[in-house]
């Protein structure tokens, strides 16, 4: 296989550069007997996606190791001596997950801001990504570093880089980070050392600052006191949510939670499932059989650096149905905003957000309550930077994404599996108190404002390769656009990558209010939604598909959710073949 003069030349610097030996001799080895590894490991250098830095492990610019996350850190630091220069002190605050190799690249990612002059808050050990984002906070940092590849199988890992207001990295902060990253030429360029002393070890005296914030987040104490000893199932799957999860239940009073033992011991390996995604049912599995044999109501399970959530539920059959993303959202914003309104606590100046393939129940439970929404682009830093623009005009009640992220409050600004949690919790026993399941309540809202049922198919294209199919389906896409989904007419074609939008009835056309982001979205005339995006943070690309059915009288809901889920079958068989 022919090897490309640039890939070989990027190859040839670390063979010749001050790498260390293991290093040299690994790419030595893929130069003389693997050119298709060697390839991908050096035919790009990794960038700033939506969820920031992310890849496999191994040697090369393309993927996670000492030296790239060590340029990542030295290029941000180089921006954040610029943007900051007027401070004293600028201060920086870094945790990581259970990953492989996740303590060697905080502990490598603390030595570089320490030895550029920072103050440096590193976590004492493993802890959940949202509480990186309150720490920052709390802390007065100017930015801040997690080590996780979030749900991503074992051989990734990843970089989260975070701004001051405690929300990842977003334009133009994002591209400007790059641009001093590209600029290090050689690792010789990076400090590795000399700050040591600059460095403080934190831990507890953040997680009881943490927990107190998420607890005053209770809106309906005497349910919970009620029904404390409600069984719940936790898994962290072999991740950080072990370290405040259970803390986190027990604090705002459930007294009856089961812990999956085989999971909860944290572990890069993730020895008891494929991919440690709560999205995915077997890694819910150890969950769902716990919660069976001690007939618990309920299951929650959150990923290796605990921002996502996932949570089964009984159905009226007694048997347990895993929730998807959207339901979770919709369940939790219905539940705040209702308690707040029996409360006395809306003002008529609160919002929620939702990301532009999360579903649109989200939309008409706000409008019921009167409470303004925002649709943003993909990215949890998307929510957050819309948090910051309102500041002292508006307050956030809650937002989340279609895949597995809710936040609650504002004092994390990215998604928290952690408060979300005790809510999801707490608006079981709120049901309870009404003789309602989880489900039932589900049920109820779908009763009241439409049955909102989504898709999802994400098509993996590894590597180099992958890259280019998923561009050119993309571009496939826009250059034929669709004109019916499963027989319904498209009547509006979104483009946020052109940031246009078509009326295909009139042709009128107008610009979208959003940053460009390569994304398009059809709408049928029967409400049919599919939108289309590559991931920012996985080797896919993603069609998210959602169709809404009306019935009358909850006992018409098992109806309509055959009806819908045929509809999501023939959308999702016709994408496939893509």
């Amino acid at each position: 296989m022919k090897i490309d003069k640039n890939i070989e030349e990027r190859a040839n610097q670390w063979l010749n550069g001050n790498y260390d030996e293991q290093t040299k001799l690994k790419v030595k080895e893929l130069l003389e007997n693997d050119p298709a590894e060697l390839i991908e490991c050096f035919y790009k250098t990794l960038e700033f996606g939506t969820g920031g830095l992310r890849g496999k492990m191994g040697v090369g610019t393309n993927r996670m190791n000492i030296y790239t996350v060590g340029a990542a850190t030295q290029g941000l630091a180089n921006y954040l001596k610029k943007e900051f220069a007027a401070l004293d002190q600028i201060k920086v605050a870094i945790a990581c997950d259970s990953r492989n190799n996740s303590d060697l690249f905080s502990q490598t990612v603390a030595n570089i801001f320490a030895a550029n002059g920072m103050k440096v808050y590193l976590f004492e050990a493993l802890r959940p990504t949202p509480e990186l984002s309150f720490a920052i906070r709390h802390l007065g940092c100017q930015s801040g570093v997690v080590v996780t590849a979030s749900h991503n199988p074992k051989i990734y890992n990843g970089y989260k880089a975070y701004w001051n207001d405690g929300g990842q990295v977003v334009a133009p902060h994002d591209t400007n980070i790059i641009d001093e990253v590209n600029a290090i030429k050689s690792i010789d360029d990076i400090k590795w050392s000399g700050g040591e002393s600059n460095i403080t070890i934190i831990g507890e005296d953040i997680d009881k600052v943490y927990l107190d914030c998420v607890s005053k987040l209770s809106l309906s104490p005497d349910a919970i006191k009620q029904n404390s000893d409600m069984k719940i199932v936790y898994t962290s799957i072999h991740g950080t949510g072990i370290t405040l999860i259970p803390r986190a239940l027990k604090e705002v009073g459930f007294a009856n939670v089961h812990l999956v033992k085989e999971q909860s011991e944290p572990s890069g390996e993730f020895p008891t499932v494929v991919s440690p995604n709560p999205e995915e049912v077997t890694a819910f599995k150890m969950a769902l059989d716990l919660a069976n044999e001690i007939d618990a109501s309920l299951a929650i399970a959150t990923d290796p650096d605990a921002d996502r959530i996932g949570v089964a539920v009984r159905d009226n059959s007694g048997e347990m149905v895993i929730l998807n993303g959207n339901q979770t959202a919709s369940i939790v914003t219905y539940y705040i905003l209702t308690r707040m309104k029996e409360l006395g606590r809306l003002t008529g100046n609160e919002f929620v957000i939702k990301t532009i393939v999360t579903t649109d129940l989200i939309v008409k439970i706000a409008d019921s309550f009167s409470v303004n929404h925002f649709d943003v682009l993909t990215g949890f830093k998307y929510i957050a930077s819309v948090i910051k623009e309102q500041e002292g005009k508006s307050k956030f009640i809650c937002g989340g994404e279609e895949s597995y992220g809710f936040l609650i409050g504002d004092f994390v600004r990215d998604k928290d599996a952690i408060s979300c949690a005790t809510m999801v919790c707490e608006a079981a026993a709120w049901a309870a108190t009404k003789g309602q399941s989880l489900y039932q309540l589900l049920v109820d809202i779908y009763s009241k404002y439409g049955f909102y049922k989504e898709g999802l198919l994400s098509i993996v294209k590894e590597g180099k390769s992958g890259a280019e199919q998923i561009k050119a389906i993309m571009d496939k896409m826009r250059a034929n656009p669709l004109t019916l989904i499963d027989n319904e007419k498209v009547i509006e074609v979104k483009d946020y990558k052109t940031s246009v939008v078509l009326n295909t009835l009139t042709g009128e056309s107008k610009a979208i209010d959003q940053l460009s982001s390569d994304v398009l979205q059809y709408t049928t005339d029967k409400g049919t939604i599919v939108s289309m995006r590559p991931s920012g943070t996985e080797p896919k690309i993603k069609f998210y598909f959602s169709v809404r059915e009306m019935f009358d009288g909850v006992d018409k809901f098992d109806g309509a959710n055959t009806v819908a889920a045929a509809r999501i079958a023939r959308i999702k068989s016709d994408f496939e073949a893509l």
